[in-house]
């Protein structure tokens, strides 16, 4: 879980998780935190849109399904991701 700017506030890793899962558990949270949009609507428009496909370099980002940006109301508070369930 990160806060709106996509600094790390909490993370829960399992023991046997593959090593890769906290830094891209972090990455997809910061990419949703950062673009305000699921991970996997940006990953849609990167395939749709040639325009788009310059988000996948954007440092940090992690243009893979599964972040998912965090709202109360109308106001974006941070992001999750959901690969520590899957790794």
């Amino acid at each position: 879980m990160v806060d709106r700017s996509g600094v790390p506030l909490a993370m829960v890793r399992a023991g046997g998780a593959s090593p890769h899962t906290a830094e891209a558990s972090h990455a997809k949270a910061f990419t949703s935190a950062s673009s305000r949009n699921p991970t996997s609507g940006i990953a849609k428009a990167i395939q749709s849109n040639p325009d788009a496909a310059g988000m996948a370099n954007i440092p940090g980002f992690l243009v893979l399904g599964g972040g998912v940006p965090l709202e109360i109301g109308n106001e974006a508070i941070g992001a999750i991701s959901a690969i520590g369930v899957a790794g």
